[in-house]
């Protein structure tokens, strides 16, 4: 767990070489951002949970994903070409945008054992299994953290969430510096991830 712990600690300046921060134009990014509109949401709230809502989300975070994607780092069949002429400023700009927007109010499957299943894991980890509170990285309120490109998760569709997981676990994507959540979701069994996903879409 101190392995992980100072792993973590290690991504600011991980992320920090990889790409440098930039100052996004909100509304450059709104014109940009029409394309993404169909899958996203005009305001980046998806209408499917195969896509991620982007609203609210860190633009740190968001400009590393588009960027990657941009150049190979993760493999996104259903973003193939659409951001190929995207240049950092664009990526900056789009994340901007889309970083300002009101965030998703999902609502949780109320079932009590999800819940408390997916709260415990959210807010303390499993000891026993290695996994850490997901809390100490996306914040209590699932906000993330901006300076360090951790991700907002609050609201976010549970599908989605659990086909993320699903590819870390797997290494089919891998564009986690330190290969941090790689080695959090291979920890984590189905029933771990459905909570944890159903929780994080209730949390606001």
């Amino acid at each position: 767990m101190r392995k992980l712990l100072a792993s973590l600690a290690m991504t600011l300046s991980a992320i920090g070489v990889a790409h440098a921060q930039m100052e996004g134009d909100p509304a450059a990014g709104r014109e940009k951002a029409q394309t993404c509109a169909a899958c996203h949401g005009q305001q980046g709230i998806s209408p499917s949970g195969t896509f991620p809502n982007l609203a609210g989300q860190q633009a740190s975070y968001l400009a590393k994903q588009i960027m990657d994607i941009r150049d190979g780092e993760r493999n996104v069949p259903q973003m193939a070409g659409q951001v190929d002429d995207f240049s950092d400023q664009d990526a900056w700009d789009v994340a901007a945008f889309f970083s300002q927007q009101d965030p998703n109010l999902g609502q949780a499957n109320p079932d009590e054992e999800l819940v408390e299943h997916g709260r415990e894991l959210y807010r303390a980890g499993d000891m026993a299994k290695g996994i850490p509170a997901c809390a100490a990285c996306h914040t209590p309120t699932g906000e993330g953290i901006g300076t360090a490109v951790y991700p907002a998760l609050s609201g976010q569709h549970r599908e989605y969430v659990v086909s993320t997981l699903q590819a870390f676990a797997s290494g089919e994507r891998s564009n986690d510096p330190n290969a941090i959540m790689q080695d959090i979701a291979a920890k984590m069994s189905d029933t771990d991830m459905e909570a944890v996903a159903n929780y994080v879409f209730g949390l606001h």
